[in-house]
């Protein structure tokens, strides 16, 4: 939430191509924005062969004859070929599955209520309540089970920063980027926390159906366990079909993100500037083939000796690159506030505000420290792993930080500038601002509030 507040309010006053990666190097230092653009870069192109094969590992459900990578190979076309579209495609086929999750979203969460309450007739349970947080329990691993899935957590909250990488596509930034900023509080709150709660009343964490444990149906999603354990027929298929949905929308904007962070980062000659070429339709051709040539990397799955092993070291890679990405936009977002003081601004002329000011992206960044160290003890001393695999395990869980560190490093060796920040004297904060007529923009919102229906409003907030 503070990262995003953050992120809204630089998108609108810069609404630039790279966004985040481009503030990092305005703001705090070129260097430092080369190391978080290509990182961001490469969480994106990694994560894609993820996301087709998860895609493919849910037809499992229905059919397991068919090897994964006939679906890996159906799926991947499909990307492709909605990104060749354009960005107009892109957003049309995420408006069109977006509605597709919210929909599911909100009639799981109904059902979860229904179910747990003993309403559903077919449930041999009865009344559930929150029975599973005491048997088997919560937190089965205690401090140090709860620190463990951090990584985990941030790869699944990865994408609400994609409002800002959009910035310099948006048609009326100023209109749409804090509407969107406003509302990821509340998305988040109905479509991910309130919703893993009730699956967290639902089913046990040792459940044989979830992965990890031993069994036929160890591929089943939670959501589609919870049921499952119902007893309810036919919803299990519709909602895997939504999941499947779900994680081919992921896969699309795996190579958007890496495809337009690409683009600006050779624009900027921070990589090969073969990869900054656009198309007249404004489509980035190259740096959308070398983000789509990552997911031939999918195939790897269909080996099951080695297979796995190569996976979890890519998704080492991208481990930690949402907490450096999300750290770096709340101290940039800090550092051009002060940037905006020096030169004589005030808040009162910014476009549009953070809604907690830099003690909000302060917040946001010891947040994100915390993950980082939190993450960093679980990697040093993992509790009943073998000595023989713990340095393997510690360099899986943070190979991150090396790669930042490295690309930093770098850059500053080739541009020959060893300080650590860029001082706030030589911040330019006036290039690329985008101008605006306040008393217009006042007179604009005043208009919408006058003509913009309760229905329409609630509709726009979940899609």
């Amino acid at each position: 939430m503070f990262t995003v507040h953050a992120l809204g309010e630089l998108a609108v006053a810069y609404p630039v191509s790279g966004a985040f990666y481009a503030y990092s190097v305005r703001f705090i230092d070129p260097s430092w924005g080369f190391a978080m653009g290509w990182n961001y870069a490469l969480n994106w192109l990694v994560v894609l062969p993820f996301e087709l094969t998860a895609a493919g590992l849910t037809i499992d459900y229905w059919n397991s004859s068919i090897n994964v990578g006939v679906w890996i190979t159906i799926f991947l076309v499909m990307v492709i070929a909605i990104n060749l579209v354009g960005v107009k495609g892109y957003g049309e086929v995420e408006f069109v599955l977006g509605t597709m999750k919210v929909l599911a979203v909100v009639g799981f969460i109904i059902f979860g209520i229904i179910d747990n309450c003993g309403g559903v007739k077919s449930d041999p349970r009865g009344y559930i309540g929150f029975q599973y947080w005491s048997n088997p329990g919560a937190f089965a691993n205690g401090f140090r089970g709860f620190c463990s899935v951090f990584v985990t957590a941030s790869f699944a909250f990865g994408g609400t920063e994609l409002v800002g990488l959009a910035a310099a596509e948006a048609e009326n930034p100023r209109k749409s980027l804090p509407k969107a900023t406003k509302q990821v509080l509340w998305r988040i709150s109905l479509f991910y926390i309130i919703s893993l709660l009730i699956v967290g009343t639902l089913v046990p964490y040792n459940s044989g159906y979830l992965a990890g444990n031993h069994g036929s149906g160890t591929k089943k999603s939670p959501f589609v366990t919870a049921f499952v354990l119902a007893g309810v027929k036919g919803l299990p298929s519709v909602f895997n079909a939504v999941i499947t949905l779900s994680v081919i929308s992921v896969a699309n904007s795996c190579t958007y993100a890496s495809s337009r962070t690409i683009l600006a980062l050779c624009e900027r000659g921070m990589g090969p500037r073969i990869l900054a070429y656009v198309d007249q339709r404004g489509r980035p051709l190259p740096a959308l083939a070398l983000g789509l040539a990552f997911g031939l990397l999918a195939y790897i799955g269909c080996d099951p000796a080695n297979g796995q092993l190569v996976f979890s070291w890519l998704l080492s890679i991208s481990g930690l690159s949402n907490f450096f990405t999300w750290g770096s936009i709340c101290f940039a977002h800090i550092r051009f506030r002060k940037a905006w003081a020096y030169n004589g601004h005030t808040t009162a002329e910014l476009p549009f505000q953070a809604g907690f000011g830099t003690w909000g992206s302060w917040l946001g960044l010891a947040l994100n420290i915390l993950c980082l160290i939190a993450n960093l003890y679980i990697s040093i001393d993992p509790k009943g792993t073998p000595a023989a695999t713990a340095a393997s395990d510690f360099f899986q869980s943070y190979l991150a930080v090396p790669f930042v560190i490295i690309c930093w490093v770098g850059y500053k060796i080739y541009s020959g500038k060893w300080r650590l920040l860029t001082p706030i004297s030589e911040i330019d904060v006036d290039s690329g601002r985008r101008a605006f007529d306040f008393g217009a923009v006042l007179e604009q919102e005043k208009l919408e509030r006058q003509n913009w229906s309760a229905p329409k409003k609630f509709w726009n907030f979940l899609c």
